[in-house]
């Protein structure tokens, strides 16, 4: 039953990655322009590379301080039942409120790497990993657990982080890669101002789901 469990929240993780890879709020569509721009895929491909850094340091600025936390050892339950909470109230204000933070017009869209970091913090994109990542989390009871144990598992924890983190990105980037080489390739720039699609609602509803679906889980 565990496993079956862990492979699902695997794939849940995997799923969101590809979920904020096709999202053209997430940045492919620099991509399109940095090789349209420069007239050559390379650059294409050179702009992905940022995008993802930053959204993998995005997830990482989120998960990390859960993997620190001792805390977590005792009250996981706990934990994940109010991070769960949390996701679903960004979801609701995302909801509510679309205008995005005026510090992100202030980020040159050159500066990829900050501006895909910015942009995954600002949409609560990290918050989405967060139950799936707690429901990943090694825990062991207190009456069994002495210190070093503790430290060893919080040092499993923020390996997990680091690999959560990194598996998302993966997906997000070949989502969002494959998206940027077919639009580069075949359409152009212009098919997003015949079909380009406001997902705001869609983010801010699929942020209430993961977090409705964690509190089930966390029961």
């Amino acid at each position: 039953m565990d496993d079956g469990w862990n492979t699902a929240l695997w794939l849940a993780v995997i799923a969101s990655g590809v979920y904020h890879g096709l999202n053209p709020g997430m940045g492919w569509p620099l991509a399109v322009a940095a090789g349209l721009m420069e007239r050559r895929p390379s650059a294409l491909f050179g702009a992905l590379a940022p995008l993802a850094g930053g959204h993998f340091l995005a997830m990482g600025v989120i998960l990390l301080p859960f993997g620190m936390l001792t805390a977590l050892q005792y009250w996981n339950h706990e934990i994940r039942l109010a991070a769960a909470l949390i996701v679903i109230g960004v979801g609701i204000l995302l909801y509510g409120y679309r205008r995005h933070p005026r510090i992100l017009a202030r980020i040159p869209p050159a500066e990829l790497g900050l501006w895909s970091f910015a942009i995954a913090v600002a949409h609560g994109a990290g918050l989405m990993l967060v139950p799936m990542y707690l429901g990943l989390c090694t825990t062991k009871p207190s009456s069994l657990m002495d210190h070093d144990g503790a430290m060893s598992i919080v040092a499993n924890n923020l390996g997990l982080a680091i690999l959560v983190s990194a598996v998302h990105a993966v997906a997000m980037i070949a989502a969002g890669g494959a998206v940027a080489w077919g639009v580069y390739r075949y359409f152009g720039l212009q098919i997003l101002s015949k079909a380009w699609i406001n997902l705001d609602t869609f983010w801010a509803g699929s942020l209430v789901a993961v977090g409705l679906l964690a509190v089930a889980g966390s029961m």
